[in-house]
């Protein structure tokens, strides 16, 4: 697991939990954040495993 995979999964994180508080707070801009952000990481992580795939 490279550093990519693992900011994209700490991105992802983040980004559930704002999610998951916009929706307690029925804050629909804080819960797009969160979706945008969750997104980003999962586009980070994507990254970090072709990073990976091609080190093979």
């Amino acid at each position: 697991m490279n550093k990519d995979q693992v900011k994209g999964n700490v991105e992802q994180d983040k980004g559930e939990a704002k999610k998951q508080m916009g929706k307690a707070t029925d804050d629909k801009s804080l819960e797009t954040k969160g979706r945008m952000e969750k997104g980003k990481g999962k586009a980070k992580e994507a990254y970090g495993d072709m990073k990976e795939s091609f080190k093979k």
